[in-house]
């Protein structure tokens, strides 16, 4: 939930709140994983699946470089300096620091792009982890890794990082000739955009392949419309798009596979390993073909007759492993069940389910689901204290309805005298009898031998009963008073909690697409964080839906009480006082 106003002092007042609200989670967490560092206070953790579960890989892999992203669902930029200099990346052993370069960091709309280099990746394991932490503010900053990643292999390497010069080469400095259009949404952070015109790096020995050597050529490719046009030519060796498919060559030799699909980023990779060559695309091998080396040598065109974008263009001495390109294909793409993060603070159980789930809610909520939140917490409290309230006048005015009752009707000549010695003041029938007793008392009923010198006139009558009628209605009034606030939240809480669940959504998709990183990881606190306000508003309409149905049925019965206490009191005082 990328969000422009996200570092605000509301925003640290949210984090507060979460922080309050899943403290009783947390303290029943098991023991914590050691921590690094305590002047550290919050750590992603990182982790590559290289089971069944995440993407499997047939063998272990080193030196991997690892492109994290980081984002409000994975990382606390609130706890950290603004430029992410406190960072620190922790090998598996959660001891070890591990060189690491900021590609990337946007600490007001917490977005940030990290590279490190992986020392090895084990095959079915979901224990390939490293750690990135952050929240110390009196930290030095780190010394950044090199540019090339510290991987001796690679011979030549872009990462069209460099804003003061960009598409320069990491590993021989090599410059492209002429103009580079940026691409501002590249695969991480910064591409470069192609529009048939190639990028084109100079003839450099560093770049040359002897005959029957090895080398890896990669890059990464999102083609705009028709998936037509050369990615990448160096001497004998090219790789394009044609026909929905990637094609490589090896001197004469062709290798074709893989599919195309315009829009999407696409893992290209051409391994040559002396006498034979393998083409890979997104991590999967597509294509292998017997052919020697050929000497490698000449300028790097990238791009010729190509329309879209382009990033991470290596070229490494080495033949890398189906493994280890699976891995950087599935480390660094858009999309991918390989990498999984979240984000822990100090003190935190990992063993047993790891950070408490209430927690990964409450810090993913945005600004929106928080206002809605506080807005149906404050709707909870209000349909609470209604119900408490109602229940306990219903409750006495039933019991002492009960107890007048009984007193009226054992009443003879003493009919209009039962205010003596009430003890019902919660009854609504003996607020409805002293009506009636107050107007026979005008009209001189229950003088001194009990009655009106002449009996009372059906009018009189009449007049008695619209008055207790009146007071009836009165009392009905006070039956139902406050009840509307249960039928507005039995209707609007839900409606409330989707409003909060909509925006939350749409914020969360908003902040990947900028971030670039569609995994399930990214994509899951937030969708769980907005949900939280729908459960939020159902919460809150559920149990006002059972009060209001119990209340109403007894306002119900009270009500009929009422009525027909009328009836039998007007028909009492006709038969005593009424007119012969």
């Amino acid at each position: 939930m990328t969000n422009p106003i996200s570092r605000s002092p509301a925003r640290r007042l949210q984090r507060g709140l979460a922080l309050a609200l899943a403290a009783g989670t947390l303290a029943l967490s098991p023991a914590a994983h050691a921590w690094w560092n305590a002047d550290w206070s919050q750590r992603t953790r990182v982790t590559l699946d290289t089971t069944d579960k995440g993407q499997a890989i047939g063998e272990a892999v080193s030196q991997v470089p690892l492109a994290i992203r980081l984002h409000s669902g994975n990382f606390d930029f609130l706890a950290g300096k603004d430029d992410g200099s406190d960072l620190r990346v922790l090998a598996a052993d959660d001891k070890t620091v591990l060189p690491h370069r900021l590609e990337r960091f946007d600490a007001t709309n917490e977005l940030a792009v990290l590279w490190v280099q992986v020392p090895s990746v084990a095959p079915g394991s979901d224990k390939n982890v490293v750690y990135v932490y952050t929240g110390n503010a009196k930290a030095p900053a780190a010394t950044p890794a090199a540019a090339s990643g510290g991987d001796a292999a690679l011979k030549f390497a872009v990462h069209f990082d460099d804003q003061a010069a960009p598409g320069i080469d990491a590993v021989g400095q090599l410059r492209p000739v002429g103009a580079l259009t940026p691409e501002p949404a590249g695969l991480l952070g910064a591409g470069a955009r192609l529009a048939g015109t190639p990028l084109v790096w100079p003839v450099a020995d560093g770049i040359k392949v002897a005959p029957n050597g090895a080398a890896t050529l990669s890059l990464w490719a999102r083609a705009d419309g028709q998936a037509q046009g050369q990615l990448l030519a160096l001497g004998p060796l090219s790789l394009a798009l044609a026909d929905g498919k990637v094609v490589a060559r090896v001197g004469t030799v062709a290798l074709t596979g893989g599919g195309v699909t315009p829009g999407s980023w696409l893992h290209v990779a051409l391994v040559l390993e002396g006498s034979q060559a393998r083409l890979h695309v997104n991590g999967a091998e597509v294509a292998k073909a017997a052919v020697a080396t050929p000497e490698v040598a000449g300028e790097m065109r990238v791009g010729e007759g190509f329309t879209g974008a382009v990033d991470e263009i290596n070229l490494a001495g080495t033949a890398r492993s189906g493994a280890w390109l699976a891995v950087q294909a599935g480390s660094q793409g858009p999309a991918g069940l390989l990498v999984k993060s979240a984000k822990e603070a100090s003190g935190e159980g990992e063993a047993g389910g790891g950070h408490g789930y209430f927690k990964v809610l409450f810090d993913n909520l945005t600004t929106d689901a928080w206002v809605v939140i506080l807005i149906l917490a404050a709707m909870f409290v209000v349909a609470a204290a209604v119900m408490v309230t109602k229940l306990r006048y219903i409750l006495r005015a039933d019991n002492d309805n009960r107890r007048f009752l009984g007193r009226f009707r054992d009443a003879g000549a003493d009919l209009l005298k039962l205010d003596a010695g009430a003890t019902h003041p919660n009854s609504s029938l003996y607020r409805l009898y002293l009506a009636g007793q107050r107007e026979l008392v005008k009209r001189g009923v229950g003088a001194a031998e009990g009655r009106a010198a002449q009996g009372l006139s059906g009018a009189s009558l009449d007049a008695v009963k619209a008055s207790v009628d009146a007071d009836l209605v009165r009392e009905s009034h006070k039956l139902n008073a406050q009840m509307v606030w249960l039928t507005i939240a039995i209707s609007g809480g839900p409606f409330l909690g989707l409003l909060g669940t909509v925006v939350g959504v749409m914020i969360t998709f908003a902040a990947i697409a900028a971030a670039g990183d569609v995994n399930v990881n990214a994509i899951a606190p937030g969708i769980a964080a907005a949900l939280l306000a729908t459960v939020a508003g159902l919460s809150v309409a559920i149990p006002s839906l059972f009060g209001y149905n119990y209340l109403a049925s007894r306002i119900k019965n009270i009500s009929a009480d009422m009525q027909i206490f009328v009836d039998e009191f007007i028909t009492r005082v006709a038969e005593e006082f009424g007119s012969r």
